[in-house]
């Protein structure tokens, strides 16, 4: 996995590379003390994943993730943050980072962090390939492709603000949801035994992965609000998407004044996110 830090503190990619390059897989590619060139850098180069300081002097990290999402859609992005305002968190969200590494650098943090995002980039080929599994044998016309790429991303965008892309159900949530799109279907109208061809048994399976992924999203979302990160967006997904009165109960189980959390649906989950679409 191919790394770049930017950060206006000489100190800490010094000691991200010394963390990241532990592991004989990854390699730091480059290091910047300024967005600007950082910016040129990445664009010359076999970047999978930049780690980026949020307050920066001229291009803050948050535009620079903006721009590089703009011209590299596939890039994953990791803040790193000491400041905890809830809305500037928020916009990074927005902005298309995965994951903020809070300074102090802490060794676990960035570990399990980098670990999750990577296992998002290895992903991205099966991702990928769901598109043309799901997406019939006719030859699309070029703004139909389109369309089906922006659905896609729009997809990823929401599975990427609620934590879930390297959950191992998020691919079966892509395919199910593009089924959707495709053939105009609501959850419950699918016939996923057809469409898969597979038993009761390998259906039950699929949909216990999309479970715990979906599990996983009301967890982030409650953790994300708890944070104070109530904002319209975490709002809108928590009631299209789970009922806000789950999140809540969720909540309240992190905070320990409930013995049990949020409930999921996956009619609830599929059809507010073929509306989000």
């Amino acid at each position: 996995m191919n790394f770049y830090i930017v950060d206006d503190d000489p100190s800490i990619p010094m000691i991200l590379r010394q963390i990241l390059e532990k592991n004989p897989d990854n390699t730091v590619v480059g290091i910047a003390h300024d967005a600007k060139k950082a910016l040129a850098d990445i664009m010359l180069m076999d970047v999978d994943i930049v780690l980026a300081d949020l307050l920066m002097p001229g291009i803050s990290g948050i535009e620079l993730v903006k721009k590089l999402k703009a011209l590299k859609p596939a890039l994953r992005a990791i803040m790193i943050s000491q400041v905890k305002d809830s809305d500037l968190r928020a916009e990074a969200y927005e902005a298309g980072i995965e994951f903020f590494i809070d300074k102090p650098i802490n060794v676990i943090e960035v570990k399990t962090v980098v670990e999750k995002v990577a296992q998002s980039v290895q992903m991205a080929t099966k991702l990928n390939n769901i598109q043309s599994l799901v997406g019939g044998g006719a030859v699309a016309t070029a703004p139909v492709v389109d369309q089906k790429q922006q659905q896609k991303e729009k997809i990823l965008s929401i599975l990427r603000f609620l934590g879930i892309t390297s959950e191992a159900g998020s691919s079966d949530i892509l395919a199910v949801a593009q089924i959707m799109l495709d053939q105009n279907l609501s959850f419950r109208e699918i016939d996923f035994n057809a469409a898969y061809h597979i038993d009761d048994r390998e259906k039950k399976i699929m949909f216990q992965r999309i479970r715990r992924a979906i599990k996983t999203g009301l967890t982030n979302l409650a953790n994300i609000s708890l944070d104070g990160m109530g904002d319209e967006i975490v709002v809108e997904y928590a009631n299209t998407l789970y009922e806000y009165k789950n999140v809540r109960s969720e909540m309240l189980l992190l905070e320990g004044t409930r013995t049990t959390g949020g409930k999921t649906s996956l009619k609830r989950f599929f059809d507010g996110l073929v509306q989000e679409v």
